[in-house]
């Protein structure tokens, strides 16, 4: 029997790699697209915008996947130009989804990238699926705008929405809070630049990120959206002290007003009841173990 083929967009993005890896582990013919040139030498892998709607059509015409996990999306909150999150993460999912659409394709599941960003400065904790949105900033309305976009598309491709929650590990760009203290500890610097120090998150490593669109993927199509999560809140303050227990290494802590973000979520902590009850797949790794993992040479 033939391998089942995945899709993967945004392939050579930081979630992409671990992604790729996983399924690859369990059986699947994994391929991928995205806006840039391949830097993994990948005979499996196109280049394309998902802008470019007779460019795409094209690709996943030769691709004929049978099931995509949509990763591709502009995701740093504080990307300057906001048109960008709409273009790409509601524009680029629609040409997607309509492609798949019209070439019969993804028929095995359709797992789509939202965000726990989503959510805002809800008062609630855990935070269940069930929780109204309440968006902060254009990546947020982005991502909302595309789970409502998607649902254009329902009885005719079989989509999940997951909603994850902040994830780290080894790749992920210095702009992004944890690699950056994990590199002013690995570079024993003397002190560190912040922005919003009052802040705790929903940590989980992306290995285990991985895994949960795997099982979401392989759980089939799922009505309204899952949380990617961990289920615990760390503060900034017990992510810094949990460096400085792993190295040993005191660092001074210094607020910069330029780092600092209006409409700053103060506190996500996801529920994962829902994906324990839909795939039963279990975190590998605590905030400390992928610490540990990012700080080593």
């Amino acid at each position: 029997m033939a391998a089942r083929r995945v899709l993967i967009t945004g392939y050579s993005g930081f979630t992409g790699r671990y992604v790729a890896t996983e399924l690859r582990q369990a059986g699947w013919e994994v391929w991928g697209i995205g806006s840039g040139a391949s830097d993994q030498g990948d005979l499996a892998y196109r280049q394309v915008d998902l802008g470019d709607l007779p460019g795409l059509t094209s690709v996943l015409d030769d691709i004929r996947p049978d099931a995509v996990v949509h990763l591709a999306a502009v995701a740093f909150v504080a990307h300057g130009e906001a048109t960008d999150f709409y273009r790409v993460n509601v524009i680029g999912t629609h040409n997607l989804l309509t492609v798949l659409d019209k070439g019969g394709y993804g028929a095995q599941g359709v797992v789509l990238a939202s965000s726990a960003n989503i959510y805002g400065n809800t008062t609630v904790s855990p935070i269940p699926e069930t929780a109204d949105p309440a968006p902060e900033n254009d990546y947020a309305v982005s991502k909302l705008a595309m789970e409502h976009m998607a649902r254009l598309f329902a009885g005719k491709l079989p989509v999940t929405i997951a909603r994850p929650f902040n994830y780290t590990g080894r790749g992920q760009e210095l702009r992004y809070l944890v690699p950056k203290i994990v590199d002013h500890f690995r570079r024993r610097a003397p002190l560190i630049e912040l922005g919003n120090l009052d802040v705790a998150r929903d940590f989980s490593d992306v290995r285990d990120v991985a895994l949960a669109y795997r099982a979401l993927l392989e759980a089939g199509p799922q009505p309204g959206a899952v949380n990617i999560c961990s289920g615990r809140a760390t503060s900034l303050f017990d992510l810094i002290e949990m460096c400085r227990n792993i190295t040993g290494h005191d660092i001074e802590v210094v607020v910069n007003p330029a780092f600092q973000r209006a409409n700053e979520i103060k506190m996500l902590c996801g529920s994962r009841d829902r994906l324990n009850a839909l795939t039963g797949a279990q975190p590998r790794n605590d905030l400390r173990d992928t610490l540990h993992w990012m700080l080593q040479d």
